[in-house]
């Protein structure tokens, strides 16, 4: 693929993903494994509250395409086949849910160097089309998406951004939902080798005048343990311990309070992820 802006998904991601990726509420075990063959194999079970689930996942790769196929405890299959290149520049991704095919999913993305453009359709009744594209280069891109309802004539969504990425922060604006909401962040390495960093995102809904303002941050304390927490203006506080317990093989422990609400219980995660 050639060095462009990114997907539209990509702006504000970094940011993102530091304020929540890992925050779980759940347990989760998962068990990784690759055949001679070349296929991966991962088993996953999940217990949240009283309800407990499991998945098998096969994932292999053969040249320039990806074939990943999911089944979980409710009998439900789920198959994606990612082709990249199948056109110069260009990635094809075609998903369904059996036994209830009409969730399908075709998605066609393009890559150049000053532009990327995704299309998306829904494979049911609606065929619903989802749209997005950026323009710039690897250090700012402007974006926009929307999604069209043929069914009902109407726009189910339209988004527009701009994110800023250089080698030690990004920053990006999106104004989503419609217009109704507005997302500012900021995320900054402390150090060159980007073992410290810190992040701010505040966000206004319109509709309802509700300001979130939340900070956090992250710290590997060393090669196999990382720290996260955070703080919103709603006292809500949450942490996160990652620890490499065997090479590849990952502990994450996470927990939020309400700080403005004591008496309320504590959310508590923990995740178990063994690789080969």
């Amino acid at each position: 693929m050639v060095n462009g802006p990114g997907l539209f998904s990509d702006i504000g991601k970094k940011a993102k993903d530091l304020l929540t990726k890992d925050y779980i509420s759940d347990q989760k075990f998962t068990v990784s494994t690759l055949s001679e063959t070349g296929v991966a194999l991962t088993s996953t079970a999940v217990k949240e509250g009283g309800l407990s689930t499991g998945a098998i996942t096969a994932q292999y790769k053969y040249k320039n395409t990806l074939i990943d196929v999911k089944v979980d405890t409710e009998s439900n299959i789920y198959t994606t086949i990612t082709i990249t290149d199948v056109f110069p520049s260009t990635k094809a991704i075609s998903s369904i849910k059996l036994p209830d095919y009409t969730k399908g999913k075709l998605e066609l993305q393009y890559f150049h160097d000053h532009a990327t453009f995704t299309t998306a359709t829904i494979l049911d009744k609606s065929a619903a089309i989802n749209v997005s594209g950026t323009i710039g280069t690897p250090t700012i891109a402007f974006g926009a998406e929307a999604g069209y309802d043929p069914t009902s004539g109407n726009f189910t969504k339209y988004t527009a951004g701009i994110g800023v990425t250089k080698p030690e922060s990004s920053a990006s604006i999106i104004l989503g939902d419609k217009g109704d909401t507005i997302r500012a962040s900021y995320l900054h390495h402390l150090d060159q080798l980007k073992n410290s960093a810190a992040v701010g995102e505040i966000s206004r809904r319109f509709s309802t005048n509700e300001n979130t303002f939340t900070v956090g941050g992250s710290y590997v304390l060393d090669k196999l343990t990382l720290v996260k927490a955070k703080l919103n203006n709603h006292g809500k506080l949450g942490a996160v311990l990652q620890h490499e317990v065997i090479p590849k093989s990952v502990l994450t422990v996470a927990g939020e309070i309400d700080t403005k609400a004591l008496e309320k219980t504590p959310k508590f995660g923990l995740a178990l992820a063994l690789k080969p």
